[in-house]
């Protein structure tokens, strides 16, 4: 009996090593792959998938950033745009995707993380079914009017609202967009009735406006400023606390009259689909930080009315957290309720 013992003890001794190794080789084996995987990403064409039409704010600066990736990541970095159901189209389908890092959402926010606010039936979680990469520059918005409109300030434009009580309208990218909300608290704020008129992105608001088919769009500086400097619009005003640092001679909304108004900074972010793994995310988001940085990117992006202001993965994830609370916050105050 004792002899069996002796052997039953060393089989199960010899067992449990082969099994222990055994498991360190598969767990190396796997921790290889992996490591293999991450040294040789890219290893395809990077898509950045826009859910807004070409010609718009994210679509401006996905383009510049993605040139400089693609020659340091020796890949094409493919800007796909997919715009409908204001943003959602686009935005599903990066949550749908691998997280490999070959298909990355580049977007605003909101409506990334506001969406949800105005319309039901959202098919994903701007929290659960993404990872935050890095929020790369904030863009000003500002309220702009035709040429031909005889408003120049803010108090004129609400006067002339006020002479044109229910008939006056305000275009935007897009429902659940900081310019729809944008647009709401300006009425409220004036005690004004206007309109939303959500396009599926800012070029085709921006062309109505200066078509003098619509009257006003609270539309990003970066796609504004070029006819406001040509004299085909006027800017009224920017929508934040604050003036915009590529041009600051135009004033706040809460400057020229509307004591107090203001609403929180738009950014520009990019997000991979959930389960990005750590060595992937730390990768992207510091390629990214490194493209920004660069002297002649970081111009083309001031250049076109971005304030340039990058933010970590973590950084990334507190800003969506806190905005989607407050963002929740000015919707029920206004008495919006999804549709």
């Amino acid at each position: 009996m004792q002899q069996l013992l002796k052997n039953s003890n060393f089989k199960a001794s010899t067992y449990f090593r082969y099994f222990a190794y055994f498991t360190a080789c598969i767990l190396g084996f796997f921790s290889t792959l992996v490591a293999c995987a991450q040294s040789n990403f890219p290893s395809k064409p990077v898509h950045f998938i826009v859910p807004f039409a070409a010609g718009g704010g994210v679509d401006t600066a996905a383009r510049i950033i993605a040139q400089r990736l693609s020659e340091t990541w020796a890949q094409t970095v493919v800007v796909d745009n997919r715009a409908g159901a204001n943003s959602v189209i686009g935005t599903e389908s990066v949550a749908k995707s691998a997280p490999d890092g070959h298909t990355i959402l580049a977007v605003f926010g909101p409506p990334f993380n506001t969406v949800h606010l105005f319309s039901k039936n959202v098919p994903y979680n701007a929290i659960n079914d993404f990872t935050p990469i890095s929020i790369v520059a904030t863009v000003p918005m500002v309220v702009v009017v035709p040429s031909a409109l005889n408003v120049n300030t803010t108090m004129e434009l609400i006067e002339y609202a006020k002479r044109n009580g229910g008939q006056l309208s305000f275009g935007t990218s897009g429902t659940g967009s900081s310019q729809q909300l944008a647009g709401i608290l300006f009425a409220n704020a004036a005690g004004i009735n206007l309109t939303h008129v959500p396009y599926k992105g800012g070029s085709a608001a921006l062309n109505d406006v200066l078509g003098g088919h619509i009257p006003i769009g609270i539309l990003a500086l970066s796609n504004v400023i070029p006819y406001v400097k040509s004299g085909k619009l006027k800017a009224i005003g920017v929508i934040e606390s604050h003036r915009s640092q590529t041009e600051p001679d135009i004033p706040t909304l809460a400057e020229s009259g509307l004591s107090g108004y203001a609403v929180p900074d738009t950014w520009v972010g990019f997000l991979a689909p959930a389960g990005l793994s750590k060595q992937l995310l730390d990768k992207i988001s510091q390629d990214i930080s490194n493209a920004v940085e660069q002297p002649d990117i970081r111009k083309r992006l001031e250049g076109a009315g971005f304030e340039v202001s990058i933010k970590n993965p973590d950084a990334f994830k507190d800003v969506l957290s806190k905005s989607i609370s407050l963002y929740k916050q000015t919707t029920l105050k206004a008495g919006i309720k999804p549709d």
